[in-house]
Parts: C-alpha cells; structure tokens; sequence
C-alpha cells in the first residue's frame, strides 16, 4: 500500500496528463487544429486540471475498491 502523500501525488500527475490530453483532443474535435485552438488549450487545461484533480481523488478510492472486488484481492493493511 502506498502512502498517502504518494497517493496524491500521483493523483496530481495522473490528473495533470489526463487534464492536458482530454482538454487537447476535446478542443480539437470542437474547434480543428487551428491558432485559436493552440491559444485557448492551456487555459482549458488550466481550468480542467483541478476539477480531474478533485475528481480522481473522489473516484479513485472507490476505482480501487471495485477493482478488489473484481479481482477479489484482499488488502494488505
């Protein structure tokens, strides 16, 4: 088991890469591969990042527990 400042910061790099590619792809689809996408995707990921942050730290524990459940792992603390 990992500890709990791993835990978070691991959550804030997973959040920070899933926020830069999903705000990326997300706005191209909408938008093209244009000078106004480029402009406008940092400050869609700027916005995008602590909402996947909280996010992941609400869903990930309970990620976790449905995948114990699944694979019936017992936990080890």
């Amino acid at each position: 088991m990992h500890t709990k400042k791993v835990i978070i910061v691991a959550q804030l790099f997973i959040s920070g890469m899933m926020a830069l590619f999903m705000s990326g792809v997300m706005s191209v689809i909408h938008m093209g591969f244009t000078a106004q996408w480029f402009a406008q995707w940092g400050p869609n990921f700027l916005t995008a990042w602590p909402i996947a942050f909280v996010a992941s730290m609400v869903v990930g524990p309970i990620g976790f527990a449905m995948a114990r459940i699944v694979l019936r792992v017992e936990d080890a603390v």
